[in-house]
């Protein structure tokens, strides 16, 4: 079985998602195998694994980093939020409905079998596991029947690090209180301390570590810096998502619209990468601008964030772009929205009907089966601005909830799905497309052929060069070890693994 350590928090966006990837890729590059784990995950960003399952890109960023291939074994339980007091629940990769948060915390006890099954399973494979906690262990409200953080240290007998964000202020007390308030047992459980998102000079704060470490009796096993890596964010605290008044603008400018439910904007990061391109989330009409392309992203709930659109004016001034000669794309949910029709009858979120943007011709219905599929294929008959990405490759996966009636309309696309059944799905009409696949800028020709579009149109040289994304994110986990190297006490870190590094001790 493989040994185990854990990365916990003071509170969420403390950077355990991150912490956790370095860990795994400096793990790996010391020719260990090993793999990430967390238990509960609660995100909007997913994917669709080999299998056809759903779990949290947090993990799969995690998996990239330690070179394997992500399994849902690594996130058996998936919450994806609806609104403000419920979530989709998903178990092993495949929905078990959608419940409030109350019904949730009472039913999560009868899932410690399915986790500690993935656990178990991954452990048999390799030498190392990574698990990441979520929130704050001291989260004492929520401490019965904890199945992700100090109760899944326990159940894997592993030692923790405990992570605090000193960007947000805090730090000290932070890292203190919650291990004062957790139970001595668990805090025994606590092998160090790491001080995360540091901004300037590491040697003003060695008196208040040295005070923590003696009022605490845990080591300080590192201070790390603010590091500048780009890799895929496990919800809509990143920071990518912010607006951000008076940044470049690029060749292309796009704006991508910030649904409430935003969902998969790990799409558009490979544009976002680009020279050519400036990508901008923005949440209302001040913000939106003139940009050469509107990106309408997936969202969770289809028809609470088109009222969304809808009441905050972006409805209209999307219209408006597109009427102009404006491009507009949409992808999963918002590929639904440019639709004439967005319909609920069994209530899949909550019942009734829409009208969509009207700006192509098709129309959606939700049913409670959840379609879960990777897909390979091609751009067929889009048009306008788009005509150029005619035949031009593409790969990614499909997670939704609603079926599209075509209409007998042409498709964009013409693709494979993972059981090799044909399909055709997505729409062109003039200078607008959209269709239902997640991380078709992932393959570097798509992206580019993309923003060549915009080029063209603006009468510019379309000449972006292909962005070869997957050899980018491997220079960025390097990156990300490389800063934690230097940063961490490895030695260190590698003795607690081994069981043989226990708190400080009084003199």
């Amino acid at each position: 079985m493989a040994k185990a350590i854990m990365i916990q928090g003071t509170a969420s966006n403390a950077g355990k998602s991150l912490l956790a990837a370095g860990l795994c890729r400096i793990f790996r590059q010391d020719g260990y195998s090993v793999a990430p784990f967390k238990s509960q995950n609660m995100a909007l960003n997913s994917f669709i694994t080999a299998e056809g399952l759903e779990m949290g890109r947090a993990q799969v960023m995690q998996a990239e980093a330690a070179g394997v291939e992500p399994s849902v074994r690594m996130n058996p339980i998936l919450l994806k939020p609806t609104n403000d007091t419920g979530s989709q629940v998903i178990v092993n990769g495949v929905p078990r409905g959608t419940m409030k948060a109350a019904d949730y915390f009472a039913y999560k006890a009868r899932l410690l079998p399915d986790v500690m099954e993935a656990y178990r399973s991954l452990a048999a494979e390799h030498d190392i596991i990574v698990i990441e906690g979520a929130g704050s262990p001291a989260e004492i409200n929520l401490r019965k029947d904890d199945i992700v953080n100090m109760g899944m240290a326990k159940a894997a007998n592993a030692p923790v690090l405990l992570a605090g964000d000193i960007d947000r202020g805090g730090v000290f007390a932070a890292l203190y209180g919650t291990v004062a308030l957790l139970e001595p047992d668990e805090q025994a459980r606590i092998k160090g301390f790491i001080i995360n998102k540091f901004r300037g000079d590491v040697e003003i704060l060695r008196p208040g570590l040295a005070q923590l470490e003696n009022i605490a009796r845990k080591p300080v096993l590192g201070v790390v810096p603010m590091l500048d890596v780009d890799v895929d964010d496990e919800d809509s605290l990143s920071q990518r998502l912010e607006y951000r008044p008076g940044a470049r603008v690029g060749l292309a400018d796009i704006a991508v619209i910030r649904l409430p439910r935003l969902s998969n904007f790990t799409d558009f990061n490979p544009l976002e990468r680009m020279e050519e391109v400036s990508l901008r989330y923005v949440r209302s009409v001040k913000e939106l601008g003139n940009p050469d392309l509107i990106l309408l992203p997936g969202t969770k709930n289809t028809m609470d964030d088109l009222r969304w659109l809808r009441q905050s004016g972006l409805e209209n001034a999307i219209l408006k772009h597109a009427a102009r000669g404006g491009a507009v794309a949409g992808i999963c949910g918002g590929y639904q929205m440019l639709g004439r029709t967005v319909s609920d009858p069994g209530g899949v979120e909550g019942g009734g009907a829409l009208a969509g943007l009207g700006l192509l011709p098709h129309e959606t219905v939700f049913f409670g089966e959840k379609t879960r599929t990777r897909v390979t294929g091609r751009f067929r008959a889009p048009a306008g601005v788009f005509a150029d990405m005619e035949g031009v490759p593409f790969e990614g996966y499909e997670i939704h909830m609603g079926r599209t009636d075509l209409g007998g309309n042409a498709p964009l696309v013409d693709f494979q799905t993972l059981e090799g059944e044909g399909h055709t799905d997505g729409l062109a009409c003039g200078n607008v497309w959209g269709c239902y696949v997640h991380g078709i800028f992932d393959r570097s020709g798509c992206a580019a052929a993309l923003v060549n579009c915009l080029l063209k149109a603006k009468g510019l040289d379309g000449s972006a060069g292909a962005v070869d994304w997957r050899a980018y994110k491997e220079l960025q986990y390097d990156k990300l070890a490389d800063g934690m190297r230097a940063a961490l006490d490895m030695e260190a870190v590698y003795r607690i693994l081994d069981g043989s590094e226990s708190d400080l001790k009084s003199n």
